[in-house]
């Protein structure tokens, strides 16, 4: 077999710099996802894109800490903040999963300056499923 040799090109020159559009959107969902571990906050428009989105990972919480309700709050307000840039004014929430963080969330939505219209909680539920871990012993 011959042996092929790819050249080594840099990019050298300028390179692109990807420009936000901003969306005029007024009104949209809220997507909280509380885990026992993190909270992801995604807020889209009414057909599912995402306009914008922040995590307690993301917002500087690291380890154990991103699970509690402050990071959750934190969370929900810089989610807040981005898709307000973008002309959001309204939301309808939906909250899926066990998390700590949940109402945290939802408050720090309404204070961060976005009417809440309505709260849905989409949690699965297993059609008995998978087994559950076992309990802990304290």
């Amino acid at each position: 077999m011959p042996a092929t040799s790819r050249s080594a090109t840099s990019r050298g020159g300028a390179t692109k710099v990807r420009r936000k559009e901003k969306k005029n959107v007024n009104h949209g969902h809220a997507h909280i996802m509380c885990t026992f571990n993190n909270t992801i906050v995604s807020v889209t428009d009414v057909s599912g894109n995402v306009i914008a989105w922040a995590s307690s990972g993301q917002v500087g919480f690291k380890g154990s800490r991103k699970s509690t309700p402050y990071a959750a709050q934190m969370t929900a307000e810089a989610a807040a903040r981005r898709s307000m840039e973008h002309g959001m004014r309204k939301v309808e929430v939906f909250v899926k999963g066990p998390g700590s963080g949940r109402e945290t969330a939802i408050r720090s939505l309404t204070q961060a300056g976005l009417e809440v219209a309505s709260i849905s909680d989409v949690s699965p539920t297993p059609h008995n499923g998978c087994r559950p871990p076992k309990r802990r012993r304290v």
